[in-house]
């Protein structure tokens, strides 16, 4: 099936439209000194002809045997795309997080890189000291990272995941 360009798409959105729409699948994370997890997620990216793209991620903690246990972490932001193909990534996460983000359009591929640009953290809040996201479509799926240091810990690995299209009504 041939990708279209989604009706009323914002002629910068163009280098993202492979992205608009709801996804959904399962992750692994990891962080140091607790165990592996597997999770569930849902992400959408929704348009409204202006140029910028609405995001929201949903997630829960499955069962090791692939139910869910609980609700996982979510967030929610804005994608902007700037000249160049440079991304500027607004997030507010259930966390008592907020981030920006900067980024840049891989022009050979579909594919996202971006790195924390700035933090808040709510006062009752963990801390969030560098960040690194990778989006990608990998076989036709939604192929997801984040790699994470918070203080005294080292930018690692923390979350990933590969989501497929689902049949939705935007």
């Amino acid at each position: 099936m041939a990708f279209v360009i989604p009706e009323g798409l914002h002629e910068d959105l163009y280098p993202v439209a492979w992205m608009v729409g709801k996804w959904g699948g399962t992750g692994m994370g990891e962080w140091p000194g607790s165990e592996k997890f597997q999770f569930e997620q849902e992400v959408t990216f929704r348009h409204d002809g202006r140029a910028f793209l609405e995001y929201t991620s949903h997630s829960w903690i499955l069962t090791a045997d692939g139910k869910r246990d609980r609700p996982g972490a979510s967030e929610a932001g804005y994608w902007r795309i700037k000249p160049n193909r440079v991304i500027e990534l607004v997030l507010a996460h259930s966390t008592g997080i907020s981030e920006g983000w900067l980024g840049k359009i891989s022009d050979d591929r579909p594919a996202i890189q971006l790195a924390l640009d700035h933090a808040y953290v709510a006062p009752t809040a963990k801390g969030v000291t560098d960040g690194a996201r990778l989006y990608g479509l990998v076989d036709g799926q939604l192929f997801t990272s984040y790699d994470m240091a918070a203080p005294g810990k080292e930018l690692q690995a923390h979350i990933w995941s590969s989501l497929e299209r689902q049949v939705e009504n935007l």
